[in-house]
């Protein structure tokens, strides 16, 4: 009895307590000031990069917000890259362009659909700026977005700057109220990276790169154009940040089959992302940040496998001692139960995406969210962003 809960312990400890003191010591780092330059006088030429494939219905609406971006136009062009679209999607995109004459476009259509790192790559050919700056179809900016990001960038050691994703109506269900929650604890992480050193952490609805800094989207095809390409900023010797007063709307499904699914595709391309991450490391590739990028690839690799352990040793001890039921009234500490439930959930999906990332090589093809039909005129007028 002593032995297995001993051991019940040390997992815990080795799963939950290591996720929490990495917690607990981010949201700490966080609250310390900038070590960057940041100017607001850097005004870099830029390329705003959206890639499309069967977006009729957002698209509309996703260049009608870029248009209303508060930047000088002779430094800013709009690059759209489709990758083949069935749906009228570019009939959309050129109708807009003519009746946005103030406006510097280039549409773009690959010959073959390969997927979106592979059609940002492609567009990157035709970028003037000095600054990519990629956005998804359903990613909607504040108008000064751009005035509060780009300053990071005035630091000659700054590659990459990833902005805040903030869920439309997330109080709508328990499955948005949960991922939000999960968020806001992500953010305070990646804040806390950012301020020590960098952040690995990128989201694809606002991400900017010097060109410099990188010399391709997802250079090593883990199928994350934004996690994998601040990889890229890392391994050229730049630092990735996270910009919290960046912030960007996204749609996010109601429900929660839809939101796993979701999860375990992006989850998959993360566990390729930090297992490339590992080599690097192990290959003396990574010179900065190195605390960062192994308690990462800790969490993302090996932290769930101690976690199947814990769930072996957790059945083991409730089959013999039924009133080790107990221990699971945590639970029902509101705020504590909700983060305790998210890192359960989050495990089982990485054991999921570790195994997907083991038997299939490839990187997954772009595929469409389910969120767009919520996406409507009337409520991105109700956030102020068309």
């Amino acid at each position: 009895m002593i032995l297995l809960f001993a051991l019940w312990l040390i997992l815990c400890f080795l799963s939950f307590g290591a996720l929490g003191f990495t917690f607990i010591s981010m949201k700490k780092a966080a609250t310390k000031p900038w070590r960057t330059q940041i100017s607001k006088a850097y005004k870099p030429k830029i390329s705003i990069l959206v890639p499309t494939y069967n977006e009729s219905k957002v698209i509309r609406l996703k260049l009608e917000n870029l248009s209303r971006t508060k930047y000088p136009n002779e430094l800013a062009e709009i690059v759209v890259v489709d990758s083949k679209s069935n749906d009228g999607t570019i009939s959309i995109v050129n109708d807009f362009v003519k009746q946005h004459p103030e406006i510097k476009f280039q549409v773009l259509v690959e010959s073959d659909r390969k997927g979106k790192s592979a059609a940002l790559n492609f567009a990157l050919e035709y970028c003037n700026g000095d600054v990519v700056i990629t956005s998804d179809a359903d990613c909607f900016w504040p108008s000064d977005i751009l005035s509060k990001a780009l300053p990071y960038l005035a630091d000659p050691t700054v590659g990459g700057i990833s902005g805040q994703k903030i869920l439309f109506k997330s109080g709508e269900s328990w499955t948005m109220r949960t991922e939000s929650a999960y968020l806001e604890s992500m953010n305070l992480m990646r804040l806390g990276e950012s301020k020590i050193g960098s952040t690995p952490w990128f989201e694809g609805g606002f991400s900017a790169f010097k060109k410099e800094a990188i010399q391709a989207f997802d250079p090593y095809n883990t199928g994350s154009d934004d996690c994998g390409t601040a990889l890229s900023v890392l391994e050229n010797g730049y630092k990735a940040l996270f910009v919290s007063e960046a912030r960007f709307f996204s749609g996010f499904p109601t429900g929660w089959r839809e939101k796993v699914g979701m999860k375990v595709r992006r989850t998959t391309q993360l566990v390729r992302v930090f297992s490339r991450y590992v080599l690097l490391l192990i290959g003396k590739r990574i010179k900065s940040s190195k605390r960062v990028i192994a308690q990462n690839a800790y969490i993302c690799l090996f932290s769930p496998i101690l976690f199947m352990l814990l769930v072996a040793t957790t059945g083991l001890l409730l089959l013999n001692y039924p009133w080790f039921l107990s221990i699971f009234i945590v639970f029902l500490v509101p705020r504590v139960g909700i983060h305790l439930f998210e890192a359960v959930q989050n495990y089982l999906i990485l054991l999921i995406s570790i195994f997907s990332a083991l038997v299939r090589k490839d990187a997954m093809v772009w595929n469409i969210a389910e969120d767009r039909a919520s996406l409507t005129e009337d409520m991105l007028r109700e956030y102020g962003l068309i």
